[in-house]
């Protein structure tokens, strides 16, 4: 059994793709545009303009595969109850990864020593995405 994040960008899945491979190195393993689906969607399936969207890719960043889609809806998604953790291998890769995830974000922890870590922190990106950075 495996369990994997899905993310949903409503419309900004390319933004989101660029950034997570300028910030964490992302690699794109596979991606499908919705005008690229051997079917095509019924009516009303998708917002007006989202023909070339992002229907479906697989986002591959240090071990974790993340799934990424537009979806279905150009409302503004929203990522609550959750947080993506970005285990690095020191406190100076946590500083610089925390840094490149920063941009159009907010901080809810800056990032600093605490009892369990040399250097952890919170934020969310300018999607709305919460990331905690730790180095062991």
């Amino acid at each position: 059994m495996k369990v994997e994040p899905y993310l949903f960008f409503n419309g900004r899945c390319d933004e989101a793709i660029a950034f997570y491979q300028e910030a964490l190195g992302a690699e794109v393993t596979f991606l499908m545009r919705m005008n690229d689906a051997p079917d095509p969607p019924p009516p009303g399936a998708i917002p007006a303009g989202f023909e070339h969207k992002v229907m479906h890719a697989n986002l591959r960043i240090g071990e974790l595969a993340l799934m990424v889609s537009d979806g279905n809806s150009d409302m503004q998604p929203s990522f609550k109850g959750f947080c993506l953790s970005l285990s690095v291998a020191n406190p100076e890769e946590a500083a610089q990864r925390f840094a490149a995830l920063q941009p159009g974000g907010k901080v809810t922890m800056p990032l600093g020593a605490t009892f369990w870590s040399p250097a952890f922190g919170m934020l969310e990106d300018r999607f709305g995405v919460g990331w905690m950075v730790i180095a062991p």
